[in-house]
């Protein structure tokens, strides 16, 4: 297999999820191992390692949710926050499968309503961009594995220390992904379960 090329669209999720997997496909980055147990993410929608509801799965693609995305909230970040990054991931689809990408948060933010995921709603905080997802819009997309065994969904926050990513509009994931790990101090994390 020496000769063998690999799609540059599987190369960038390749990348992306080695350099942000984080225990899951790597090494997790010293500083995030260290403020694990302070800093914390949350959802009143959402419990670490349940289920996720129909509410937030995707309605297309023979999946029938509303593709609302979950509220969360966080506490603890460290000191010399300037923004956050929001990242979902299923690394058990081939691949990996990139479900939401929000960065530039604020770094005075605390939480997102239900639906912030939506950009044309409008209730995510003012500067904050919303990446494409791996259907192919911006914004959240829910899960909508094939019938069969449930796939993980991480909800990755990042910590940075700076106030905006230094990257283009239309980035990738793996380009998004970079710069995160860069510019990251912690991480918090849940867990959830999907399947159809």
């Amino acid at each position: 297999m020496s000769g063998a090329r690999i799609p540059a669209s599987m190369f960038c999720r390749i990348a992306a999820a080695a350099t942000l997997a984080g225990g899951v496909h790597g090494a997790e980055p010293p500083a995030a191992a260290q403020s694990k147990s302070t800093f914390t993410l949350a959802s009143p929608d959402l419990k670490d390692g349940g289920k996720i509801s129909e509410t937030q799965a995707f309605n297309r693609s023979g999946c029938s949710g509303r593709n609302v995305s979950p509220a969360l909230s966080w506490s603890h970040a460290p000191e010399g926050t300037e923004s956050f990054a929001l990242l979902v991931y299923d690394p058990d689809a081939p691949g990996g499968w990139w479900h939401w990408l929000a960065y530039n948060i604020p770094g005075q933010t605390t939480s997102l309503p239900a639906g912030a995921g939506d950009p044309h709603k409008n209730l995510a905080p003012a500067g904050t961009v919303q990446g494409r997802n791996d259907f192919g819009t911006p914004g959240y997309g829910g899960p909508c594995p094939p019938p069969g065994k449930p796939h993980r969904y991480y909800f990755r926050l990042y910590a940075l220390k700076v106030a905006k990513l230094d990257v283009p509009t239309n980035a990738t994931a793996a380009v998004i992904g970079s710069n995160v790990s860069a510019n990251s101090l912690a991480k918090a994390e849940l867990l959830g379960l999907y399947a159809r």
